[in-house]
């Protein structure tokens, strides 16, 4: 599995750079088209026998609070890139968390993040990666009251490590490392970004950083991990007593989830794992030693919600792109066409979702309308 700063850690960038993308030249389309068909046996040939082996047998209990009562919240498909495949989230009525059941084996999550953040996706995701510094500075902005000059930060999910970059605008003293499954920490570490990049599993690696970090971050982290009890106890490990630990993460009991359904951005199947109401977070951070110092709604709310509704039906109506994954023949210029033709008619409504989008930003914390919380706790 790969962590990376676009995509679930930037919903809106992600959205909007994939609008932009459909107005891409001919030359860069050709080049595309050529990448999706040295793609293509590959993946036919690993999808002749089914997507049945990608998935773990159907758990029957709560992997957060071990209650045996669940009930399905929601069944979708892949609508961002369309692979085959049905996931569902079952919902706990004793603790309310969510989790992807039945879950992802490691090759399921392998082949569903395949092209994603890398390769295909590269191309269209790839300008992401520097444009988000306002928001990077918001979050790291959220330290500034508890801790005004940390020794030591740990970023965990750094992805290319632009968030670094940005914070140190505001912790000029600040030694920051990046931690990331992908090789994004080291190639980050290599562009100066980050003081060093480490490269694997945060809890195999908790043990050689134990006590190191002053502070230590998981942005838009957690709800893709297979075991967020081990990556919070990670972090537990990593920061030295009295060390701040700053999570952000979607909000899977704001009312936006709820009217939008499937056309959440946020549950982003497949690759979201598990999504935590606050109450579970804190009371698991208190268990581990922490005391919460700050909790916030409005903030880490990114005004996408609309907009990236309105994408995603259009796109679900509308033909296909050509994708390896994808059965028969690469769509003709006649199904280029009504495909292009549908997203300019449907412009108008992304713009008005757009403006509607950014007028709820103003309130949305106060009408629990907030994509996200952030909760930033100290180490005891």
């Amino acid at each position: 599995m790969t962590t990376t700063e676009a995509g679930p850690d930037d919903p809106e960038a992600a959205t909007r750079q994939t609008v932009r993308g459909k107005g891409r030249s001919k030359g860069r389309g050709s080049v595309r088209s050529g990448q999706v068909a040295a793609l293509r046996p590959g993946y036919q040939a690993e999808l002749a026998d089914g997507t049945d082996r990608f998935f773990e047998p159907r758990r029957t209990d709560c992997p957060w609070c071990g209650s045996l009562r669940l009930r399905h919240r929601l069944r979708t498909t892949d609508l961002l890139q369309h692979k085959p495949g049905v996931f569902v989230l079952d919902e706990c009525q004793d603790c309310a968390h969510v989790f992807q059941n039945p879950r992802l084996t490691g090759p399921g999550l392998e082949f569903y993040y395949r092209d994603f953040y890398d390769g295909l996706g590269e191309q269209r995701l790839g300008g992401v990666f520097g444009t988000r510094t306002a928001a990077y500075r918001d979050r790291a902005r959220s330290v500034l009251p508890f801790a005004a000059a940390p020794g030591r930060w740990l970023d965990v999910g750094t992805g290319h490590g632009h968030f670094c970059e940005s914070a140190r605008e505001l912790f000029p003293g600040t030694s920051f490392d990046g931690l990331d499954l992908s090789e994004g920490a080291e190639l980050a570490e290599r562009h100066g970004r980050l003081r060093r990049g480490f490269r694997g599993s945060f809890p195999e690696l908790a043990p050689q950083l134990a006590g190191q970090y002053d502070v230590l971050s998981m942005f838009h982290y957690l709800e893709h991990s297979t075991e967020p009890a081990r990556e919070l106890a990670a972090a537990r490990q990593a920061l030295r007593p009295g060390g701040l630990l700053l999570i952000d993460v979607p909000d899977p009991q704001c009312r936006s989830a709820r009217l939008l359904g499937r056309w959440w951005l946020p549950w982003l199947q497949p690759q979201h794992l598990h999504l935590m109401p606050v109450a579970n977070l804190r009371r698991r951070l208190g268990e581990l030693g922490f005391t919460v110092v700050l909790e916030q709604h409005g903030e880490p709310h990114d005004p996408v919600d609309l907009l990236a509704a309105c994408w995603l039906l259009l796109d679900a109506f509308a033909p296909r792109e050509d994708a390896p994954w994808l059965p028969g023949e690469p769509p003709g210029r006649l199904r280029r066409a009504l495909r292009g033709a549908l997203f300019v008619a449907g412009a108008p409504v992304l713009l008005l979702a757009t403006l509607l989008d950014r007028l709820i930003a103003r309130f949305a914390g106060r009408a629990g309308l907030s994509n996200a919380y952030r909760l930033l706790a100290r180490r005891d």
